[in-house]
């Protein structure tokens, strides 16, 4: 069994702080680590790494739980490979 990894960039809803929404995921979801960057005037986004089992499924149950995290917007998977 594997472990994989995968990066996801999430988008604030309009008009939520970037910061609130990492908090936010922090508290709900445990992600092996986050960093926040600037994308363009002022705009910021949030990348979310996540580490799984690969026998534990895919990605996509993690993206699902990830878009009902108050404060979320916009998701996509940035990377994801074998760890």
């Amino acid at each position: 069994m594997a472990m994989v990894a995968v990066v996801f960039k999430v988008y604030p809803k309009e008009g939520d702080p970037i910061e609130a929404t990492v908090d936010n995921i922090k508290a709900q979801m445990s992600p092996a680590n986050v960093l926040v960057e600037d994308l363009a005037f002022g705009i910021k986004v949030a990348k979310v790494l996540f580490k799984f089992d690969d026998s534990s499924g895919s990605s996509s149950a993690l993206e699902e739980q990830l878009r009902k995290v108050h404060g979320v917007g916009e998701i996509e998977v940035a990377e994801e490979s074998l760890v």
